[in-house]
């Protein structure tokens, strides 16, 4: 499947596979089959279809949907050694439990909605007609300790956009980490066709702004008093970067 573009079907049992692993995660196909009550032998066939197309991948015994995010990478400096990676449903809690760690403070709003959504459905990659999100994790030891996430709205008036958030683990800042993440985020979401990226942070977040524009991004907008945090009315730092597209 390429980039964010809506699977299209030609027969219903396709669609109803697709869309019963979409809303539920990495899932064993014998369990997939079993809860549409698909005849074996047409299930496989629909499923073998599904994955010729790369809309449907089969990965460790279990079926996905098919994002294309690369390869993995590694990197080591003087104090850690990490890996750079598209995110599996099998990351979900660790994934929750990294950012909700990493912004502590509650000064990403952004971020926590994403964990607490991501958390609540029980499902990590989400592909439909109204919306996709990918995430990439940064792991050591394969633990992860950062991560990017891209979500698209796929509508006529947003479809050229990505929302992104990002963020590393306090202890992991400081080795490159979430400028590589950013970096990886930022080729993804140029090689869909997105023409710009935007994020959103309470302005009392100045590391993180002032991190996202030393690479790129700049203030589109600010939207006074929009946060409540622990009794203080702060602004909403609109930032956005614009891409240069494949």
């Amino acid at each position: 499947m390429e980039g964010v573009t809506t699977p299209e079907f030609s027969h219903k049992d396709r669609r109803d596979i697709y869309d019963y692993v979409e809303r539920h995660g990495a899932m064993e196909p014998a369990k997939v089959r079993e809860a549409l009550g698909l005849e074996p032998h047409a299930f496989g066939h629909h499923v073998a279809v599904l994955r010729r197309d790369r809309v449907l991948e089969e990965r460790n015994g279990k079926l996905r949907v098919a994002f294309e995010g690369g390869a993995e990478e590694e990197y080591r400096t003087a104090d850690v050694s990490f890996t750079i990676r598209q995110a599996r449903e099998e990351d979900l809690t660790g994934l929750v439990g990294a950012i909700r760690q990493a912004i502590g403070g509650g000064e990403y709003v952004r971020a926590e909605t994403v964990a607490d959504v991501v958390d609540n459905e029980g499902v990590l990659l989400r592909h439909n007609e109204i919306e996709s999100r990918i995430f990439f994790v940064a792991t050591v030891d394969n633990e992860v300790v950062g991560w990017v996430h891209l979500k698209h709205i796929d509508l006529d008036k947003l479809r050229h956009t990505g929302q992104l958030t990002v963020g590393v683990l306090e202890e992991y800042r400081g080795h490159g980490i979430g400028s590589h993440l950013l970096e990886r985020g930022v080729e993804w979401a140029a090689k869909q066709g997105f023409e710009t990226i935007e994020n959103a942070l309470p302005a009392t977040n100045e590391r993180a702004i002032e991190f996202l524009k030393s690479r790129g991004f700049e203030v589109d907008a600010i939207r006074e008093d929009h946060y409540k945090l622990n009794g203080t009315y702060v602004d909403e730092v609109l930032m956005k970067k614009s891409l240069d597209r494949d």
